[in-house]
């Protein structure tokens, strides 16, 4: 287990265990879809990557839930919505 998700630094700097459960789950979403790392990690673990773009405060979750990119405006990061008006 990632000693980090055992400390209550990560629950309090995301805003309690939901939020960082769901920011883990969308972030880890998008790196398994092809999105890039944006910390430099030395695991190949993509979970411990999500771990360590928390710590470094590097993503968050705005106040619709999704997933943003510190510092970079309205750009939110995870997999595409699928636009189903056109089935």
């Amino acid at each position: 287990m990632i000693d980090a998700l055992k400390e209550e630094e990560i629950v309090n700097k995301v805003g309690g265990r939901f939020k960082l459960s769901t920011l883990i789950q969308k972030r880890l979403a998008a790196i398994n879809s092809g999105a890039r790392a944006l910390v430099t990690c030395d695991s190949t673990n993509p979970m411990e990557v999500v771990v360590q773009e928390i710590l470094q405060d590097k993503i968050y979750l705005d106040s619709s839930n999704k997933v943003q990119i510190t510092g970079a405006g309205d750009e939110t990061v995870g997999p595409p919505e699928l636009d189903l008006s056109d089935l």
